[in-house]
């Protein structure tokens, strides 16, 4: 299964507001984040704090068949869930799904698995 990796700086100024979402997504609205990522074809997804001199950064691992179809579908879906995401990240970042990216996804160099052979890249 593919496995796309994204370290994205907090503003410092966006942190409660970045991690009160985070706690609703992992209780509260839980059922809600479980349903829309089975509707885009998340496997799996962790979202991990690191804290470094510069400041907050989010690590997001998300591991679906196809990066891409996850950003078009988040990207373009009316479900509520997914348009008040789509505003979170555009308040958070300033990253807005419904433009190009920014820049292109990041390019995988190794994914080794105890499971299975290297995967190429």
């Amino acid at each position: 299964m593919p496995m796309l990796a994204l370290a994205m700086p907090i503003p410092p100024e966006k942190y409660s507001t970045w991690r009160t979402a985070i706690d609703s997504f992992a209780g509260p609205r839980r059922a809600e984040y479980d349903a829309r990522n089975k509707r885009m074809g998340v496997e799996r997804q962790g979202v991990w704090l690191q804290q470094t001199p510069q400041g907050p950064m989010e690590i997001l691992v998300v591991e679906t068949a196809d990066p891409e179809r996850f950003f078009a579908l988040l990207a373009t879906s009316q479900d509520p869930f997914d348009v008040e995401f789509r505003a979170f990240l555009l308040d958070v970042y300033g990253l807005d799904l419904t433009k190009p990216l920014p820049a292109p996804l990041p390019e995988r160099l190794i994914d080794w698995s105890a499971t299975r052979p290297t995967a190429a890249v």
